[in-house]
């Protein structure tokens, strides 16, 4: 399977980026994926755009981009996590 290139966005790409991030790290080593996490800005997307294959952010955004957009805000609240990293799965092992 190729290396999935995982977008983690939030405002500022400090912060809440960091505890996503960290959550997918721990993801893709118990599940055995390959992946190369890049911590960024919301406002970076666009940049990456023709070479991502996920974003997961806790920022909003209303852009298209060609590859899935999955909301991580669950990963700040506690609450709906499960779902959030079932939905991270599903878009890495596509």
């Amino acid at each position: 399977m190729k290396k999935k290139k995982v977008l983690v966005a939030c405002g500022a790409g400090i912060a809440t980026s960091t505890v996503v991030n960290n959550a997918i790290e721990e993801m893709a080593k118990e599940h055995n994926l390959t992946i190369d996490l890049v911590q960024i800005k919301i406002a970076e997307v666009a940049s990456h755009k023709d070479t991502a294959d996920l974003l997961v952010t806790t920022a909003m955004t209303k852009v298209e981009y060609p590859f899935p957009v999955i909301n991580a805000r669950s990963f700040l609240t506690g609450i709906g996590t499960d779902e959030t990293k079932k939905q991270i799965l599903e878009a890495l092992k596509a």
